[in-house]
This record gives structure tokens, sequence and C-alpha cells, in this order.
């Protein structure tokens, strides 16, 4: 692509994914509204602006990597990206989006002559750093041909898993069932501490076994019980992701038990935990009914 890209929202995941852009030989202009976040894109390849309508008017393609609907729509719709992008843009959604939210703006902004794909990413950090992110990518089949050259620069799967908000409901349900997991395996080791058994001793008898998930493969040892708690994603953002979900199947009408009670613990825990404490603090939520001298 002749023109440079744009990649807006340069926080842990947004920062190496725009740099394995330019590391390609892409011409990559970043934008996020924290000085210290541009700051950071220093040795990067990746051109820091401030100007976001300079920066939609340069660009045919813009990548953003947003918490949530609020701040995609602030941005196309308030700071004026959508007004700044000629005919024939291609925006990528690339965060935690709600999917009917997205169907919207993937309307308004086709009255606009502009495409939008819905392509959030599975991995976290560690995957984003890597560029072996799982990419879901809903909206048109042309559009997406457009953008998988840049998408395989920044995943390992790139897969077209329906209409416009499709990738953003497969999300929002992929982090319902990983926040399910995590916190069975939480109430579990809760379990086994109380009864005596040592919860690394626990842990690895799970992934020797059936109860073996991303949790405990990825998340036990490194970030529960080393007491790290860094995994770099929020507790605040997959409680958002779990209510998305909860609200998409309620929609759809099918059955809603267990997401309900789900969502009802993951908020008991964002009230009872620090603000922007990372979501591994689940563990710490769920001990707190386990006796101290029962613990590890």
């Amino acid at each position: 692509m002749s023109s440079p890209i744009g990649f807006v929202g340069l926080g842990r995941m947004g920062r190496p994914m725009a740099g394995h852009l330019a590391a390609a030989g892409h011409a990559v202009l970043g934008h996020d509204r924290l000085p210290a976040a541009r700051e950071a894109l220093a040795g990067s390849g990746v051109t820091a602006v401030t100007d976001l309508a300079a920066l939609a008017g340069a660009c045919r393609v813009v990548i953003l990597m947003l918490p949530d609907s609020a701040a995609v729509d602030a941005l196309l719709w308030q700071e004026g990206l959508a007004a700044g992008l000629a005919s024939g843009a291609l925006v990528i959604d690339m965060g935690s989006s709600d999917p009917a939210r997205t169907r919207e703006n993937h309307r308004r902004l086709a009255q606009a002559g502009i495409d939008l794909l819905d392509a959030p990413v599975s991995g976290g950090v560690r995957r984003a750093l890597d560029a072996s992110l799982a990419i879901m990518v809903g909206g048109e089949a042309a559009a997406l041909e457009r953008a998988r050259p840049l998408l395989q620069r920044l995943g390992a799967t790139v897969a077209h898993v329906g209409p416009p908000g499709a990738g953003h409901a497969l999300k929002a349900l992929n982090n319902f069932v990983s926040a399910s997991g995590l916190l069975a395996v939480c109430e579990a080791l809760g379990a086994a501490q109380r009864f005596g058994i040592d919860p690394a001793a626990a842990n690895a008898l799970f992934n020797a076994s059936s109860g073996r998930n991303n949790t405990t493969e990825t998340k036990v040892a490194q970030f529960m019980l080393s007491g790290s708690f860094g995994s770099g994603f929020s507790l605040a953002l997959m409680r958002k992701d779990i209510e998305t979900a909860r609200g998409l199947m309620h929609g759809l009408g099918v059955p809603h038990d267990f997401v309900d009670a789900c969502a009802d613990i993951w908020s008991q825990a964002e009230r009872s935990l620090p603000a922007g404490v990372d979501h591994t603090e689940m563990y710490r939520h769920v001990l707190g009914g386990v006796p101290p001298a029962d613990r590890a």
C-alpha cells in the first residue's frame, strides 16, 4: 500500500502491533491521546502524530486498538476520524466492541463509502509481542482480502467468522468462555487449599488431566500463584466483555443462566478489588473466602 497506515490506540497491545507493521516495511502513523504512549514509539519505526485529522487525511487504512465501543464511537463521530476519511478508506476495529454498535458503525460508514471490518484479537500481550494473535473478522469478504496482508503481520490465525459485528460477537463469547474457565479454576484451587492440597500440585494435576484449560496452562503459576497478577488484561475489561456476551445471549433468546451467574460474580469482584487490577486477581477475590491459615 502506497499510503501510510494509521494506527490509533498504542497501549500494551497496540504499540507492538503497530511496530510489527512498521517492521514489515509499511509507513505507520500512530496516534494515542496519551503523550506517554506516543513517546513510547521512539525507535519502533512508527511515526507519532497528534493531529487525528491529519492522520485521517493521509491514510487509506486505519486500525483501531481501543478498549470499547464508547471509545470507538467517540473517535469516529465526535473526534472527527470518520469525517476526515476519504471514500474508499478502510477502518479495522481490532478492539473489543459491542457487536450491535459495530453493525451501526458499519452502516453509517458505508454511507460515506468507507468499509469497516471488526477484527478483534485473542492472545493477550504475549501474543501481540510475537505477532501470533488469533484474529476473528466480521465484515465483507472483499474488505477482508484487502486487509489480510496487514492482519497476517499481526496474527497466526486470521479467520472470517461472518457478517459485520460477527467478530466482536465471537470475541465476547470467547472471553465469556475464558472467564468461566478462570473462575472455575480459582474456586477449585480454593477448595484444594482448604482441603490441605498444595495449589501448585493441584494445578499441575489439572494440566495432566481433563481439567486443563487456558487458565491452568498460562495463568495460574505465571500470574496467580506467583502473586504478580500481571497478564496485561484488566478485570474491568473482562467484566465488560462478559456483559457484552450476556446482552448478546439475552437478545438472541438462547439459554443464559450460566452467563448471568458468571457476569454477576465478575461484577462483584470488580467492586471488591482496587480499580484497574489485572483480571487474574479474580484468584485473590475468590480466596477471600479461604481462611489465611489454609492458604499456600
